[in-house]
């Protein structure tokens, strides 16, 4: 088997984020989406695995987060400014929690853009993804 063949091998892996540290889970997402567990890793290519993530609902935080933590975004009109605390955004868009914090640790550029694609996130413990057939994803540590 080519380099080239190895990479264009995607996995598909499932994690259960219930009773998981948010940030913790975040980076070992991020690592297998950038493709850094594979050994013909290398920076410019994204030879990154496919993740799905279930129970983004029931997600783990240390510390004050739930209360301290906020999240910005403009809607792009004067005085745009929205501000979500981190309970709030857990029980609207618990999903969004999870990708925002793997989005801060991928590339800010095309390539990230592509990789965050194959993050798949959901509240609960459904997914439409089981043709797929994902394995679940040991976390180090």
């Amino acid at each position: 088997m080519t380099k080239e063949e190895s990479l264009a091998q995607r996995r598909w892996y499932i994690i259960d984020a219930e009773d998981k540290v948010l940030g913790r889970m975040a980076t070992e997402i991020a690592r297998v989406l950038r493709g850094k567990h594979k050994p013909a890793f290398s920076p410019h290519v994204d030879a990154g695995d496919f993740v799905i993530v279930v129970n983004a609902k029931r997600v783990r935080l240390t510390g004050t987060k739930d209360s301290d933590k906020r999240y910005y975004r403009h809607t792009g009109y004067p005085g745009g400014l929205r501000v979500a605390s981190l309970s709030e955004m857990r029980e609207k868009k618990p999903e969004q929690v999870v990708r925002l914090a793997v989005k801060g640790m991928l590339p800010k550029n095309r390539l990230g853009r592509g990789q965050l694609d194959k993050l798949k996130v959901y509240g609960g413990p459904e997914h439409p993804h089981r043709a797929q057939v994902p394995e679940p994803l040991e976390m180090s540590g």
